[in-house]
């Protein structure tokens, strides 16, 4: 007997054409001519339970092929939220997938996103931002918005992996989560990319409090 037929994300002109358009109008926010592989995309979500009803927030959705794989893999379970700062996007990924709540609005403004929602902590955070969105603490940020067994995966060009921006993130999340994975090169995409899967985020330090003197 044949198994089901399992679908596939792939990236065509019409995934094309938006995301050409927005590197042009701003290449430092978009990172890249064309949309992310269908392999890249299931690498990106492998860590999606199977079952229950997961909490997933996509930070910097493009054109919705990361958003395509998720909706695919929950089939109608949970919920998932987007985040997209780049209004054109927002209405291009709402018209794709139109069962996503996409937000327009900022990484760094997650936590009041999460909260305006009554979510305690996403129990998975995507993020297809280019290394230029990662200033100042958005990856305590988005660490201190995961659930205690939270996941947070985020990809990166092979090409970059070395670079001081690359090296900096990659030390942001060794002290922001216990585990932090590297996975193979997946040259297929273009660029060439792996990806960073980094669990079990650690609570912040805390603010010590000043001490009243006499």
């Amino acid at each position: 007997m044949v198994g089901p037929t399992r679908s596939r994300v792939v990236v065509g002109v019409s995934e094309q054409a938006p995301f050409l358009r927005e590197f042009v109008r701003g290449p430092l926010r978009t990172a890249s001519i064309v949309p992310s592989s269908s392999g890249l995309a299931e690498q990106m979500v492998a860590a999606l339970p199977d079952d229950g009803d997961p909490v997933v927030v996509e930070l910097g959705p493009g054109t919705g092929v990361f958003t395509a794989e998720v909706q695919r893999r929950l089939a109608g379970r949970g919920r998932h939220i987007a985040v997209e700062l780049n209004e054109r996007m927002v209405h291009h990924v709402s018209r794709r997938c139109p069962g996503v709540e996409v937000v327009t609005g900022s990484a760094a403004d997650l936590p009041e996103i999460l909260a305006a929602r009554g979510i305690s902590g996403a129990d998975h955070v995507i993020s297809g931002l280019p290394w230029s969105a990662f200033t100042g603490p958005l990856v305590d940020t988005i660490a201190g918005s995961l659930a205690p067994t939270g996941v947070y995966t985020q990809f990166s060009y092979a090409w970059t992996r070395w670079a001081p921006p690359a090296r900096r993130q990659h030390a942001q999340l060794r002290r922001a989560f216990d585990e932090v994975v590297v996975t193979r090169t997946l040259w297929r995409n273009v660029p060439p990319a792996f990806v960073y899967l980094s669990r079990w985020p650690r609570s912040p330090a805390p603010v010590p409090t000043p001490q009243r003197t006499a």
